[in-house]
């Protein structure tokens, strides 16, 4: 996980897409342990609580189970839902100005798929 902080959103918040992206990403996989709220407070400078809210928050959303005396672990299906739920987000927030942007500069499917074979016939004219 990277060490650094952003100020545009509470670290806590940071701290749960950071474990988002490593379930995504594949770095954690169902059934593994997340690292200790101790560990996490302590390798990165923030307060215990700080770490568990995050934590938390993917308990809330179903990501992760709290097993007693244990820890805490990825739920089996935590990356097909946060790639149904990112795939949705993405689709609705991000690919409508994508796709405008692609009209607008009139760019095909091709040169979408391999922009290196666009730039050379850029350059040959």
């Amino acid at each position: 996980m990277d060490r650094e902080w952003n100020d545009s959103q509470p670290i806590y918040r940071q701290l749960r897409d950071r474990v988002v992206a490593m379930i995504l990403d594949g770095v954690l996989k169902e059934g593994d342990p997340l690292p200790s709220v101790r560990n996490v407070a302590a390798e990165f400078r923030v307060n215990p609580l700080t770490v568990l809210k995050g934590y938390q928050q993917l308990v809330d959303e179903g990501l992760v189970e709290t097993r007693r005396g244990r820890g805490m672990f990825i739920n089996a299906g935590a990356r097909n839902l946060l790639l149904q739920g990112e795939r949705q987000k993405f689709l609705s927030e991000q690919w409508p100005r994508i796709h405008e942007t692609i009209q607008r500069l009139g760019l095909s499917a091709e040169e979408l798929l391999n922009p290196s074979n666009s730039r050379k016939r850029g350059e040959e004219s």
